[in-house]
C-alpha cells in the first residue's frame, strides 16, 4: 500500500457502493487499484498519462472514472458518507456556508469539442457526458470555477462546476439545491440547513427572497451599491436586510473547507476536459 491508498477499513467502506466488477477479457485492474490511481491523481494533480504503473494503465483508470463520473456512482457515494455522518451526528447543519473557488486550467484542457460528438449506442463510455465541460475565460486566463456549500463541520456538502467568467450570485440557489443527505433510518432525505452565510458577491433580491420561501436564516452583507440604491428608491426598496456578525464570523469555515480541497492539486490545476 502506498502513501495515500486506501487502507483496507476505508477500502471495506467504499466497496458495496462501487459497481460489481468483472473480467472483460484481457487483463484486468480491480476496483481498489483503479480508485488508488484515481485518488493518487487527486492528490498530485498530474495529467492522467503520467499515472504511475503500479496503477495499471491510466487509459483504464481514466474510463472507469469517467464512466463512474456518467452513471453517478461517485455521487452516491458521496451521499452514502454524508448519511453515516449525519447519523453519527458529525455533520453541522447549524451553518452552511457558499463560497467558490477557481481552477486554472492547463492548455491541454481547451480540447474539448464545441459541439456534442454523436455516441455510437453500443458505448458504454460516454465521453463527455455533460453539454457544458465548465471551461471559460475570465480575467486569470483560462478557467473554471468551483461553488461549493460546506457545513460547519467543513466537509463539503455540494459541488457545482461553471465556466470561470460566470458570477457567484446566480449560482447560489443550485448549489443549495444540490444539498441532499439519504436518512438511513427512513424518511425524506435532508435538503434544508438551519443557517446559511455568504460573502457580498451572494447578495441579490432573488437570493434572499428563495431563502425566505424555504425559510432558511441567513447571514449576507449588502454591497455598498445595493444599500445605497435601495435608500434611493424609498419605500419601494424594501426594508434593510439583516446582518449578523457573529454568524458571519463563521464564514471561516466554508473557507477552510475550500483551502482544505485544494490542498488536493486537482483542485489548483485542470489538465483535461474531465475534472
Amino acid at each position: 500500500m502506498g502513501r495515500g491508498d486506501l487502507t483496507n477499513r476505508e477500502w471495506s467502506l467504499l466497496e458495496p457502493h462501487l459497481p460489481p466488477s468483472g473480467r472483460r477479457g484481457g487483463r484486468w485492474n480491480d476496483h481498489r487499484t483503479v480508485v488508488n490511481g484515481v485518488l493518487f491523481r487527486v492528490r498530485t494533480g498530474v495529467p492522467w498519462r503520467d499515472l504511475p504503473e503500479r496503477y495499471g494503465s491510466w487509459k483504464t483508470v481514466y474510463e472507469r472514472h469517467r464512466r463512474w463520473s456518467a452513471d453517478g456512482t461517485w455521487d452516491r457515494i458521496l451521499h452514502s458518507v454524508q448519511a453515516d455522518a449525519d447519523l453519527a451526528g458529525r455533520i453541522d447543519w447549524s451553518m452552511v456556508g457558499v463560497d467558490s473557488t477557481s481552477c486554472r486550467a492547463h492548455q491541454h484542457a481547451a480540447g474539448a469539442r464545441k459541439t456534442r460528438p454523436r455516441v455510437p449506442k453500443k458505448r458504454t463510455t460516454p465521453r463527455h457526458h455533460r453539454p457544458d465541460e465548465g471551461l471559460g475565460r475570465s480575467r486569470g486566463g483560462l478557467t473554471c470555477k468551483i461553488h461549493l456549500a460546506g457545513e460547519g463541520g467543513c466537509r463539503p456538502m455540494a459541488l457545482l462546476l461553471t465556466p470561470g467568467q460566470w458570477g457567484d450570485a446566480p449560482q447560489m440557489i443550485e448549489v443549495l439545491d444540490r444539498i441532499r443527505v439519504p436518512r438511513p433510518l427512513g424518511g425524506r432525505p435532508r435538503t434544508r440547513p438551519d443557517h446559511v452565510s455568504g460573502d457580498k458577491a451572494y447578495s441579490s433580491r432573488r437570493n434572499r427572497s428563495y431563502l425566505r420561501r424555504r425559510d432558511i436564516r441567513h447571514t449576507i452583507p449588502e454591497p455598498k451599491d445595493q444599500r445605497a440604491n435601495r435608500r434611493r428608491r424609498g419605500s419601494a426598496g424594501g426594508r434593510p436586510t439583516g446582518f449578523d456578525r457573529d454568524h458571519y464570523r463563521r464564514r471561516n469555515e466554508v473557507e477552510r473547507t475550500i483551502n482544505r480541497l485544494r490542498s488536493h492539486l486537482i483542485w489548483v490545476t485542470r489538465y483535461s476536459v474531465s475534472h
